[in-house]
Formats: structure tokens, C-alpha cells, sequence
């Protein structure tokens, strides 16, 4: 098998104004980045014709699950049986590429491209990002240094520093060390920039006036008197939006057999709400019949931040869910060891469809219709795939087997037949909510735990009981719950695989996020930066020969 560098090198692009023209958007209204790659202006984002359809993955485990490379073999089966179909992604941040992952392109003949672009600086959004969260950190520091003699005006500093690098020595620091000149000593740390409050307002932005207006809404410090610092009160909002307005436009580029995608935005599903833009899901929906999105992470992250945060900001509901499932990850999760999993085990398979399961109550419970969409290796056995098939049938959800990754489109049509089946003829009903905005924080993030973790409660440090105090007093506790914890359990233990119980999820901060509108509620030991592992991805990623090798 070729590696995902070969086989992208050995697909043929189309000019990228031909990739706009397949839906309707004339070359003179795309602004080219080269000849695969384009900005879309987001004032095109119209009426909104198409079909939404989530893809999301039971939950993660080492031995990988493939949402990416399913979400982007839907768009090619669809393509395959005459759909206008459209891929709206996410963007890679540099952190898992350059750490653990290599790159979050998809995979095998089932990618978008051009992939090295994609994984690397793309069109430059994260570094605007980037400099917009930092530029605004500069000038609450100098806000603060400048008044140092006359008053110290802000009793609380909230704001962070982000960077899109894994490291974890940034966490925790000191800053303003030095004299007199070097501004004034405090506690700081960094982020990483998918976890950006920045970030998260760039993804749920309707346009550019709520982009503004958001950004105004942060807020960034608690003053001596006990009122709010927002971006308004230091009269940068202004500053910020030109610094992101280029990058607030979604980016076009193509899969290895053309399909139109579109890739914006990044936060991670884990520390953050982990979708891409709503602009760029809303530009996807006025251009194509049907457009296939991703949730990051296991269901119980991404997906419920996406059907809880995301549709509730954007006024969408998916017509079906895919959830991604392989036979490894399955055996994994019933407690078979990492290096036996491809071996035949029926009763590691079944024990581990314990965990899928209980990702499938939970989307259900939001009105969504399932189709199990799995990835096959070649050492399932048709055993397995034939059981399983039974127990979707069993749960009242449809399976098909998806092997875009070997076979491009042709390997998705089973896949894409049965979601323009379920969305066409049995779509989704109204969409269900876990809570109520007007639920008070705790009961919103108990009801996350009790309904979707399958947990038995949630306990709650002085320093989140303190942000959940401030939140009701600013009147910020009637937005959303972002829950901030492991990927790989339900629980806030990585350790507990499959359907984890009689558990508890200790918060033990809160971040508000007033301008993205939602509250950043941290379990465990979850970590806003991450950390780089021993042997980081960046150690074989090199330029051989004029060729970037290592992404794969």
C-alpha cells in the first residue's frame, strides 16, 4: 500500500476555479492561494438548499478510527452515484501534526489535497489566529503597565497567550520579568491555539458584524471594583477584525477525486468545541445538496458539542450521524491487548460493542437517525462484519462497510447509498437538546455527565465554584457547557475504555467564554496546551529531494 504522501502526489488536481465552478461559484469571486487552494468570500454564503450530515466515531483509541478519511469517502461515494456533494472540515493544527498524529488530511485514496498544504500553514488562518490572540494579550499587558502609577486597574487577568505548538513548559510561567520596563510581573501561561477563545468565535461567527461583535464580548479581567474588563472597555475590537478578516473567509480545495471541500477553523474536541466554522458549513449549505461534516474526537465530545453549542449557535440540524467504528478499536474497548487486536476475537468485539452502543443512545437521544459507517481492514473476518452488521440491525440503526481508504469513491458507495437513503427518505427529527439554556451551570454540566457520559455525578473545586458564581452574576450562566476532558473514556479517566461507570467528573476550573458564548467547564486532569511524547512526529518529517516526507 502507498503511503498518503504517494498516492496525493499521484492524484491530479483540478485548477481550483474548476472546483468552484462544480458549485456554482464563478472564478472571478474566489481569491486563489496557488493554483489547489482558495478563499471564498464569506458574503457568498446564501440560502442554505443542502442536506447536513454529522460524521462522528465511537471513542478514540491508539490503534486510530478514521473519521476524517470516512467523512472525506462519503463526499466520493456520494460524487460516485451522481450527488452534489460537498466536504466541510476542519483545519490541522501544526501541534498533533508536528507531535503525535503527522497529519489530519484523511487518508489513503481518501484525502483532501493538497495535503502538504493542509497540514502545514494552509492559508495562514491559525497564524492569524494566532497573532490576533496574542496582539490582543500585548495590549491588556500595556493597558495594565501604562496605568500602573495612576492605579492598578485590574484586580483579575484572565487572558492567555496561545501558540500551535505542543509545549507543555509554556502551561505555567511567569511573565514581565526583567525591571521597571518589562512591564509587571505575574502569573501567565500559554494555550494552544485550537483552545483559543479567538478560535471558538471565529467558528461560530455568522459573518464579520458578529465576528466584531463577539470579539467585544470577551472578557478579560475582573477590575478592584468587581465589574468585568471586555475587549470593548479596551477598544480593540476594531484592531482584531482586521487582523482575521481574510482569514474569516472559509478555504477551497478538492479531495484526491475532486470533490469540492471546504476547510476552516480548528478547535480540538476535547479542550474546546472541536468543529469547523459555522461560516463554512452555511457556504458548504448554499452550494451543494448535501454536505458531510466532522465532530472531532468520540461522540461524546464532539458530537454533543457540536449538536449542543454549534446547531444551537448556527440554527442547524443534521438530517443523519454517521458514527465511525473498526473492529480494532471495538476489541480494544473490550479489553483486548493493543498488539492482538487484529487478530480474530469475537468476544473482545462484542464486549466492545459496549462502548459503541452507548454512543449510538446517546446520539439517538438527540433525534439523530445512525448509520454505522465502518472502516475494514483486511484482516477483519466476514464473521465479525456479518455480526455486526446484525447488532446495527438489532439497535434499529443501519451499517455499511466503507474501504474508501483502499479503493477511493468505489469503496464508499455502500456507505453513501445508505445515507442519501436515511436522509433522503428517513431523515433525523427535530433536533434534542441535553439541557436548557436557562439550566443553572452545574445542572447543565450534571446533565452532560448523567446523559452522555453515562457518569453518576460531577463534583466541583472552590475555583469553579467561584467562575460559576461570577458567571451568574455577570449574566453569562444561560450559554452553553463545553466540557474540557479526556478523549479516550467516557470518564476523565483515559484508562477507563470501553462503557465506563459508576463514575465521577471532578471540574476543577471554568473559563468564560463570553464572546464565543459558551463556558469551558475542565474535568480532571485535562490539559489546555498539550505536551509533545518522547519521540515526537516532528523526528521524521523532513525535506527529501524537494518532497516533504513524514505526514502520513
Amino acid at each position: 500500500m502507498k503511503t498518503d504522501i504517494e498516492i496525493s502526489r499521484e492524484s491530479t488536481l483540478k485548477p481550483i476555479q474548476e472546483i468552484g465552478a462544480e458549485i456554482g461559484i464563478a472564478a472571478d469571486d474566489l481569491n486563489p492561494y496557488g493554483k489547489y487552494k482558495a478563499k471564498i468570500p464569506s458574503t457568498l454564503a446564501g440560502e442554505e438548499k443542502g442536506k447536513l450530515i454529522l460524521v462522528t466515531a465511537i471513542s478514540p483509541t491508539k490503534a486510530g478510527i478514521g473519521k476524517t478519511t470516512t467523512s472525506v469517502g462519503l463526499g466520493l461515494g456520494m460524487k460516485k452515484i451522481g450527488k452534489n456533494a460537498v466536504v466541510a472540515l476542519r483545519e490541522p493544527s501544526l501541534g498533533p501534526c508536528f507531535g503525535m498524529k503527522g497529519g489530519a488530511a484523511g487518508g489513503g485514496h481518501a484525502q483532501v489535497l493538497p495535503m502538504e498544504d493542509i497540514n502545514l500553514h494552509f492559508t495562514g488562518d491559525f497564524h492569524a489566529i494566532t497573532s490576533a490572540n496574542n496582539t490582543l494579550a500585548a495590549l491588556l499587558d500595556n493597558y495594565v503597565f501604562q496605568l500602573r502609577k495612576e492605579k492598578n486597574p485590574l484586580r483579575d487577568i484572565l487572558w492567555k497567550r496561545v501558540l500551535d505548538v505542543n509545549d507543555r513548559s509554556l502551561r505555567n510561567m511567569i511573565s514581565g520579568l526583567g525591571g521597571n520596563i518589562d512591564g509587571i510581573p505575574r502569573q501567565a501561561g500559554f494555550d494552544i491555539t485550537p483552545a483559543s477563545e479567538i478560535m471558538a468565535i471565529f467558528c461560530l461567527a455568522k459573518d464579520l458584524d458578529d465576528l466584531r461583535n463577539r470579539l467585544d464580548n470577551i472578557l478579560l479581567g475582573i477590575g478592584h471594583d468587581n465589574q468585568p474588563f471586555y475587549v470593548k472597555d479596551l477598544g480593540v475590537g476594531g484592531a482584531l477584525v482586521v487582523l482575521l478578516k481574510e482569514a474569516f473567509d472559509p478555504n477551497l480545495v478538492q479531495t484526491t477525486e475532486n470533490t469540492p471541500s471546504i476547510i476552516h477553523g480548528g478547535p480540538f474536541a476535547n479542550i474546546a468545541h472541536g468543529c469547523n466554522s459555522l461560516i463554512a458549513t452555511k457556504m458548504a449549505l448554499s452550494h451543494a445538496d448535501y454536505v458531510i461534516t466532522e465532530a472531532g474526537f468520540g461522540a461524546d465530545l464532539g458530537a454533543e458539542k457540536f449538536l449542543n453549542i454549534k446547531c444551537r449557535a448556527g440554527n442547524l440540524s443534521p438530517k443523519a450521524t454517521v458514527l465511525v467504528a473498526t473492529s480494532q478499536a471495538l476489541k480494544l474497548h473490550g479489553g483486548v491487548d493493543e498488539d492482538k487486536v487484529k487478530e480474530p476475537n469475537m468476544e473482545g468485539l462484542k464486549k466492545g460493542l459496549e462502548n459503541m452502543e452507548r454512543h449510538v443512545l446517546n446520539l439517538q437521544g438527540f433525534g439523530q437517525n445512525v448509520i454505522i459507517g465502518f472502516n475494514q481492514y483486511g484482516f477483519d473476518t466476514e464473521e465479525e462484519m456479518n455480526y455486526l452488521r446484525e447488532w446495527s440491525a438489532e439497535k434499529g440503526v443501519r451499517f455499511a462497510i466503507n474501504n474508501s481508504f483502499t479503493q477511493g469513491g468505489d469503496g464508499a458507495i455502500e456507505l453513501a447509498k445508505e445515507v442519501i437513503d436515511v436522509v433522503d427518505n428517513d431523515p433525523s427529527g427535530p433536533l434534542q437538546h441535553t439541557y436548557e439554556l436557562d439550566d443553572p451551570v452545574p445542572v447543565k454540566i450534571e446533565k452532560v455527565v448523567k446523559k452522555i457520559y453515562g457518569g453518576d455525578g460531577v463534583s466541583f473545586s472552590k475555583q469553579a465554584n467561584l467562575i460559576m458564581r461570577r458567571a451568574e452574576r455577570l449574566g453569562l450562566s444561560n450559554m452553553p457547557v463545553c466540557i474540557a476532558k479526556t478523549q479516550y473514556s467516557f470518564s476523565e479517566d483515559a484508562k477507563a475504555v470501553g462503557a465506563a461507570k459508576g463514575f465521577n467528573i471532578h471540574i476543577r476550573d471554568i473559563v468564560i467564554n463570553s464572546g464565543a458564548g459558551f463556558l469551558v467547564a475542565i474535568a480532571g486532569d485535562i490539559m489546555r496546551m498539550p505536551g509533545l511524547p518522547k519521540v515526537p512526529q516532528a523526528n521524521h518529517i523532513d525535506l527529501v529531494d524537494g518532497y516533504i516526507e513524514g505526514l502520513s
